[in-house]
């Protein structure tokens, strides 16, 4: 801890603009589930989401996310790399998610808000809209990103069973989903 880092991004407009600070901590961050995050004291504004945080080496360590209880908070870059490597094979559902907080049953619990529901995907055929919001996969809660993850990934059949809220949000809905799996492009 405490390795020199600059943000690059282009926050509110300023293209290439760049911000350093000082690295606080590795590791998961409390309401975000298990995801390790980068923890890093740099200012960071709308439009620093998605560029990179480098170290005083120029390395990219990380892919800069969010500000969450004042912190700067950025996905680390083996993370990024895992999922690349991933590529085409990882199951898909066609949505986009944004993590957030919802009241369910009277506790707060974390949920994946639909920002995006592709045409023809998946989500899509599953009649999932724009709002919903993912509170759990099969009887497993709660939703967090990196274990809806987890979830298609490990879904051996290829069904999921999706709960989640709409509307007013006190009733949880459950659909069924086939997870749809690319097929390999012999080389």
């Amino acid at each position: 801890m405490g390795e020199l880092v600059i943000a690059v991004g282009n926050p509110f407009g300023f293209v290439g603009a760049m911000t350093t600070g000082v690295v606080h901590a590795l590791g998961p961050m409390r309401r975000l589930g298990p995801r390790n995050w980068i923890q890093a004291a740099v200012q960071l504004a709308p439009g620093n989401s998605g560029g990179p945080l480098a170290n005083a080496q120029g390395q990219v360590v990380g892919v800069n996310t969010m500000i969450a209880g004042g912190v700067a908070l950025a996905i680390p870059s083996n993370a990024v790399r895992r999922l690349l490597e991933r590529g085409s094979s990882a199951p898909r559902l066609g949505v986009t998610v944004q993590s957030v907080r919802v009241r369910v049953a009277g506790k707060t619990r974390p949920g994946l808000l639909l920002m995006h529901v592709e045409k023809g995907s998946v989500a899509d055929s599953a009649s999932l809209l724009l709002g919903d919001i993912l509170i759990g996969v099969g009887s497993a809660i709660p939703a967090t990103l990196d274990w809806f993850e987890q979830a298609l990934n490990s879904s051996g059949d290829g069904v999921l069973r999706l709960h989640f809220l709409r509307g007013d949000r006190s009733t949880i809905r459950t659909v069924a989903v086939a997870v749809e799996r690319p097929q390999s492009v012999a080389a």
